[in-house]
């Protein structure tokens, strides 16, 4: 059995007891969420939310790239939302790498070299504030008043504002 055959089966128990009018495509609070794919941010516990509460944007290290820009726009011009939140996080696999470096091994192995951008972080920091400043730029998003970044702290479950 795989793990996917373990989702099927509980998929199975959940669609038994669902109620389809308990959830809309606009989220109740309002509020789009932008994190790191990584499996150690529980962001529903990290923020005490609930299933309908947020949307939720996930890719690797949380960056504000052109598709987090697409689901974003979407997201306020279409279904409601009015803040949004950046979570970046200690620890993050995109630390670990140079862009080039690892561009030029792919290249060396697959003939091919990415032709987008992998996003490697040199400091935390500086990221959200980049990736902030992409959002409170963007003519895309219309309601850019609420904007605010933080990084998550995979050993303590702490978040801490980058100002």
């Amino acid at each position: 059995m795989t793990v996917t055959d373990d989702f099927l089966a509980h998929n199975e128990a959940y669609a038994a007891t669902f109620d389809p009018a308990a959830f809309t495509p606009a989220p109740r609070k309002h509020v789009a969420i932008v994190t790191c794919m990584d499996a150690r941010i529980p962001v529903f516990a990290v923020l005490g939310l609930q299933a309908g509460d947020a949307h939720i944007i996930r890719n690797a290290g949380g960056i504000v790239s052109d598709d987090v820009l697409r689901s974003l726009l979407i997201s306020q011009r279409s279904l409601g939302t009015r803040e949004i939140v950046l979570m970046h996080h200690t620890n993050c696999g995109l630390l670990t790498f140079r862009d080039d470096e690892l561009a030029a091994a792919l290249e060396a192995e697959t003939g091919h070299r990415p032709t987008f951008p992998l996003g490697a972080i040199t400091d935390l920091d500086a990221s959200v504030r980049d990736s902030l400043t992409r959002l409170r730029t963007s003519p895309f998003l219309p309601h850019r008043d609420a904007i605010r970044g933080f990084i998550f702290d995979v050993q303590t479950g702490r978040l801490r504002e980058v100002v």
